[in-house]
């Protein structure tokens, strides 16, 4: 009881690794490999968890989704055996149809580019298999992710991004708050892939050459519009492509099948100049066209809003913004509104900017949090409201 005592009043971190259990949640690559086989040597007591997920097509006892095939759960059990930890499959397909899959069917369906893995990161793995991992006693959920904590102090734990640029998943982990981030851990966030990759060979873990997948883990072809077609039909009905005047140019086959800034494959050969998708406008079924400079947007509006250190910042703070996954940061200033959206207005124009994706705040390496980029509607300035506020730097310790 007095052990008991002694643990409950220290702080978690400061708890030994002998101590200290970690549900590792395993898709039998190398980056989850790797951050069991680190923390299992770090003394921790993992346990591997795998989630089944839901497919177009499963058989035997993984799933058609590529995240959780036979290959795959075969790959982490084998990895789980070597490395002398329990290992657990755990079906997860209902909840992940319900709020993964169905959301990107009713997204598309209505105009929207949606991003799955933010979906999947805030109702599914950040969730569903965090609170799983509460549930077996576990005091950290680890992942495979490239993004690194800080924990602080005062008892805060800052999102910062990844070592390596090129595989910083940072921007899908903005839905992340403080009750989830004191329980996870992020064991490969400060190293490169090469290194990752370089450490499951040298400790023999089979998954060392196993390539990584990049698409859409439930659309069993890759093929998302063919998925569309098959699932939600009616989101592909044929109407007008206008220009952004309404002129009537030309015919589209069903919104799905373009995205914002799309030049190609639009039938619009006989157009005076190049013209771009802009638009998709669900309400009329019409696809909305003009030249570059009608890519631009100045400003945005981002709803459902969410912040890793559990508050908005100031109205009028100086950040970055990211509004694609493999997007650069634009400087911008912010303006948090009471319902949780919040504004926000680039330095120089942004191209690309697609309704249903991730609007991601940054200070430097320091993610901010996020939420989901509104149609243009939403975005336009009230009557009455002022464009000039005070400007203000965000300051977080390098």
């Amino acid at each position: 009881m007095r052990n008991m005592t002694e643990r409950a009043t220290r702080r978690k971190q400061d708890i030994p690794p002998s101590e200290t259990t970690v549900v590792v949640a395993m898709s039998g690559g190398v980056d989850s490999s790797v951050a069991a086989s680190l923390l299992t040597e770090q003394g921790y007591r993992c346990v591997g968890v795998m989630m089944r997920l839901w497919a177009e097509v499963a058989s035997g006892e993984g799933s058609g989704n590529k995240c959780c095939d036979e290959e795959s759960v075969n790959d982490a059990r084998r990895v789980a055996d070597q490395l002398g930890m329990p290992f657990y499959l755990i079906n997860v397909e209902q909840p992940f149809k319900e709020k993964v899959v169905d959301l990107f069917i009713d997204g598309y369906s209505d105009g929207l580019t949606p991003n799955p893995c933010l979906a999947c990161n805030r109702h599914i793995r950040f969730d569903y298999l965090l609170n799983y991992a509460r549930r077996l006693g576990a005091d950290y959920l680890a992942t495979g992710h490239y993004a690194r904590l800080r924990r602080q102090g005062d008892g805060s734990v800052h999102l910062l991004r990844g070592v390596d640029a090129h595989k910083d998943q940072s921007y899908v982990l903005s839905v992340l708050g403080q009750s989830e981030l004191n329980d996870l851990l992020f064991p490969v966030g400060d190293l490169a892939k090469d290194e990752v990759r370089r450490i499951a060979a040298a400790r023999g873990l089979p998954i060392h050459s196993k390539h990584d997948s990049m698409d859409l883990c439930f659309v069993v072809d890759d093929d998302y519009r063919r998925f569309l077609n098959d699932w939600a039909p009616d989101a592909l009905n044929a109407g007008e492509i206008v220009d952004v005047d309404g002129k009537v140019l030309g015919r589209h086959n069903g919104l799905p099948n373009y995205t914002v800034g799309q030049r190609r494959g639009l039938g619009l050969s006989g157009a005076a100049a190049p013209m771009y998708v802009v638009e998709m406008d669900a309400s009329r079924n019409q696809l909305v066209v003009g030249p570059a400079e009608a890519l631009g947007r100045s400003e945005l509006m981002a709803t459902g809003v969410s912040w890793t250190l559990g508050r908005a910042v100031s109205a009028g703070s100086r950040v970055q913004c990211q509004i694609r996954y493999s997007g650069r940061p634009l400087d911008c200033t912010v303006h948090p509104r009471q319902d949780g959206s919040v504004r926000v207005v680039f330095d120089a124009p942004a191209r690309g900017v697609s309704p249903g994706q991730g609007a991601v705040f940054y200070d430097g390496r320091h993610c901010l949090g996020g939420g989901l980029i509104a149609r243009p509607e939403a975005g336009r300035r009230t009557a009455g409201e002022t464009s000039q506020s005070s400007v203000q730097p965000v300051y977080f310790s390098k």
